[in-house]
């Protein structure tokens, strides 16, 4: 019985590389990926004292199905980040402003030259903000409104993504800020 199980492994291999044999286009990219972010940002405008400037830490999931046969393609992200801002004049009880922010974007991929590996994306779409202190001038702590991202992605490896994002949110609407972000990802078919 025995010899029998790595013959029938054998067999299903061949049978595996023969059906993928035929494929004449290049093989897809992942589709998903999930993974961590860091980085680093500061409040913008009217909010550059009462937000300061700190560091985010959190998760990343995107799913942008794309062939590298293609140079355009579209993308669906979401984040969850968490903030700790230090010289922020809205901490007033605690020593710093944490905030939490949610965001979802779609947008567009663009392979900008010849490695199938590397793009550029363009994303836009909405966040939830949250923080342990009243922000000011507004005296709320919890904001909702629109967000924007542009970024570089590299695959490596065949199963990493790493990006470079520059995010500014809440666009008109709430605490003005903006960061660098940095991530990394295991790609998921």
């Amino acid at each position: 019985m025995t010899p029998r199980r790595p013959l029938s492994c054998f067999a299903a291999a061949a049978v595996a590389v023969a059906a993928t044999a035929g494929w004449g286009h290049a093989d897809p990219l992942p589709s998903g990926s999930i993974g961590g972010v860091f980085g680093v940002g500061g409040g913008t405008g009217r909010y550059a004292s009462s937000l300061g400037m700190g560091y985010f830490r959190g998760g990343q999931a995107a799913w942008q199905p794309m062939n590298p046969e293609r140079r355009i393609g579209w993308s669906l992200k979401w984040s969850c980040l968490f903030g700790t801002m230090y010289s922020a004049d809205s901490a007033r009880v605690d020593i710093y402003l944490r905030t939490l922010q949610m965001d979802f974007m779609a947008g567009i991929r663009i392979r900008p030259g010849a490695n199938p590996r590397r793009y550029l994306a363009l994303r836009g779409g909405v966040e939830l903000l949250r923080s342990n202190e009243p922000v000011q001038p507004d005296s709320s702590r919890a904001f909702v409104g629109p967000v924007a991202a542009a970024a570089v992605e590299q695959y490596a490896f065949g199963a990493f993504l790493f990006n470079v994002d520059v995010r500014y949110g809440l666009i008109g609407s709430g605490p003005a800020e903006i960061a660098l972000l940095i991530g990394a990802s295991f790609s998921l078919p």
